[in-house]
């Protein structure tokens, strides 16, 4: 259980993301495990598909959270390499109103096993990684 805190949009947008993060390198390292492996074009060309697709997802989420963060559309807009503001907060002005009109009690429950993101980055952590014992539960203490 999530102890007493205010979960919020973008706090769950960043759990979410560092989950997206977590599935994504899981995924490549089993792609580099498969590397000799004996495959058709077609599998190796799928996988590789569904990484762009994962990495597609998780940038969706990063510009989420951000703009649940607070970050203007300016500036997202320029991350993004995209010239129109208008256009960027259109394609995500349904996914921010969802996000923001979320239950705090349904958002809590989502982020439930955040915990396991830190487990997993201290288990795959490297020498040149940032030495962080919980980077996703310090999401939780932030004011």
């Amino acid at each position: 259980m999530i102890g007493p805190f205010h979960m919020t949009p973008e706090i769950l947008a960043r759990i979410a993301t560092a989950r997206g993060y977590r599935d994504l390198s899981d995924l490549a390292r089993q792609a580099v495990a498969a590397t000799a492996a004996t495959t058709s074009p077609t599998e190796r060309i799928e996988n590789a598909r569904r990484l762009r697709q994962m990495a597609n997802n998780i940038v969706d989420l990063v510009v989420l959270s951000e703009a649940l963060g607070g970050a203007s559309w300016e500036e997202i807009t320029q991350a993004m390499n995209r010239r129109d503001a208008d256009t960027v907060q259109g394609e995500y002005a349904d996914s921010v109103a969802a996000w923001e009109a979320m239950p705090e009690d349904q958002m809590t429950a989502a982020a439930e096993g955040f915990e396991d993101l830190d487990r997993w980055y201290a288990r795959h952590r490297e020498d040149q990684d940032p030495e962080l014992p919980t980077p996703v539960a310090d999401l939780l203490n932030r004011h």
